[in-house]
């Protein structure tokens, strides 16, 4: 008989692991990661959000269906959400710890003249906020091992209701394949599938939308070599070699030279979670 997996050890593991990604990055341990990616990050944003998007429908009709309403965004990053908000809430607070992400978001309030968002500088669950009508975490939860603490804070905040978006990464993906063949199981990192399972665990049962207009833009490298490098990196091997062959083999076979880049399949797109309080 099969036993059930613990979603939040899981969630755990991976998260440790794509820190220790995150960390093996930096060019420099004692800096803000986004010192100098932050306008880079927006763009992508803005790359992705290129295309109609049902997430952020639900959103904007939510809240003009709530008119008045407050809302919390946690790990705002650039603010696309607190800006695509503003027009509909009294208040959007943007809780950001990387100075360089503010930096952007405050310029685009100055360029587009917008005063009822709040940049504050924290992270969660670990600093508190005041109650909001609605909170929001918009992929900033994947660094936060403890995935309960993190979503009872934001149950315990929301006056009407709590919203993750998250990426749900493609069971045949070639991350999902790697993964498969060096954890056991198919996820890389923290995921939609593994929070789904969690909130279910947790006698949290959300409404769900998926994505309507495709897949996330696919990863593009300079070199074959980095492509491979980052593929390890990713999978915590940086330092073995034990599954080099397979993983070459693996790129090898998926990844396209266009425009002298090497391009990944597609591997993810975005949900929706949605629960009240």
């Amino acid at each position: 008989m099969e036993t059930l997996t613990n979603w939040y050890k899981l969630w755990e593991q991976l998260s440790d692991i794509q820190n220790r990604a995150f960390a093996r990055k930096k060019e420099h341990q004692d800096d803000d990661f986004w010192k100098h990616k932050a306008k880079e990050f927006d763009e992508m944003v803005d790359e992705r959000w290129s295309k109609p998007d049902s997430s952020r429908d639900f959103l904007i009709q939510k809240l003009k269906d709530n008119p008045g309403s407050t809302l919390l965004d946690i790990g705002a990053g650039t603010g696309k959400w607190s800006l695509l908000a503003s027009p509909y809430v009294a208040k959007a607070t943007a809780l950001e710890p990387s100075s360089a992400m503010q930096q952007v978001l405050r310029q685009k309030m100055e360029k587009e003249n917008i005063t009822n968002i709040n940049i504050v500088t924290g992270t969660w669950p670990e600093d508190d906020a005041l109650p909001h009508d609605y909170i929001l975490a918009s992929h900033s939860m994947y660094g936060v091992k403890g995935f309960k603490t993190f979503v009872n804070k934001m149950s315990a905040t929301a006056i009407k209701a709590c919203i993750m978006v998250l990426r749900v990464p493609f069971i045949d993906s070639v991350m999902a394949i790697a993964a498969r063949r060096v954890f056991g199981q198919p996820y890389d990192s923290p995921n939609f599938q593994i929070a789904y399972n969690a909130l279910l665990c947790m006698d949290i049962y959300p409404d769900i939308i998926m994505e309507e207009d495709g897949n996330w833009p696919s990863w593009t490298h300079d070199s074959f070599k980095e492509a491979f490098d980052e593929l390890k990196n990713r999978l915590d091997l940086a330092n073995d070699s034990n599954y080099d062959g397979f993983l070459l083999d693996l790129l090898e076979k998926n990844l396209t030279l266009e425009q002298g880049k090497y391009v990944w399949p597609a591997g993810n797109r975005s949900a929706l979670v949605y629960w009240e309080v």
